[in-house]
């Protein structure tokens, strides 16, 4: 893909998220690496439902910012996906609000935090990591990132909001919005005694898919 049809996707999928409530204000980041190496980063204060194509922070391969606005406060976070998983093409990051109710609520599994209510969370995202609350843009949620080693595609920033990696922009946007999706039906099923997926029909989509779920 071109960079100019990168930079059109990354705001069009931006504004579809805005559009249906994932994310609002100003909040979220989106990032993608372009043909040459680079970065195009969402930049510092935007609303994603008004990116400008033009204006995105464009990075080189030695990560020196050479063009377009200053970039997301996040951007230790979106770096350490990139620097630890070379499959990393794309990392996108909401405040969706049933991600957020569901990681204040006791019972959350901080090694694999979303439920196996459905086949595919575990499909798109594998085991999700819970760390722990950062102050917005701290560095060290960046560092958090980088002690996984790469492990997961996906975590969840306590009090603030979920993070994913996809191999590029589409794939990472449409496993945040599954993310979302198994929060929401975990908080609608807290409670009850919902009929979660067994251990034997969650190996077989680790198998059939080759999902990445560490033990």
């Amino acid at each position: 893909m071109s960079e100019a049809k990168l930079r059109e996707q990354m705001c069009l999928l931006a504004k579809s998220m805005f559009d249906r409530g994932l994310t609002g204000g100003s909040t979220g980041n989106i990032s993608a690496r372009t043909p040459d190496g680079g970065l195009l980063v969402s930049p510092t204060g935007t609303s994603f439902g008004r990116l400008d194509p033009g204006r995105l922070s464009r990075f080189d391969a030695q990560g020196t910012l050479i063009d377009g606005d200053p970039p997301t406060k996040e951007m230790p976070l979106h770096t350490a996906f990139y620097d630890t998983r070379s499959t990393a093409g794309a990392v996108v990051h909401l405040h969706s609000c049933h991600s957020v109710a569901w990681s204040l609520m006791p019972e959350v599994d901080e090694d694999n935090f979303l439920p196996p209510l459905t086949p595919y969370a575990i499909m798109k995202l594998g085991k999700v990591k819970l760390l722990p609350f950062f102050l917005p843009g701290d560095p060290a949620m960046g560092e958090a990132v980088r002690g996984l080693a790469g492990k997961r595609s996906a975590v969840m920033l306590a009090n603030h909001g979920p993070v994913v990696a996809g191999k590029d922009i589409e794939a990472a946007c449409n496993a945040i919005e599954e993310f979302e999706d198994m929060a929401r039906l975990a908080v609608l099923m807290r409670g009850f005694e919902a009929r979660m997926l067994t251990a034997e029909q969650i190996d077989g989509l680790v198998t059939k898919f080759n999902v990445e779920w560490e033990a």
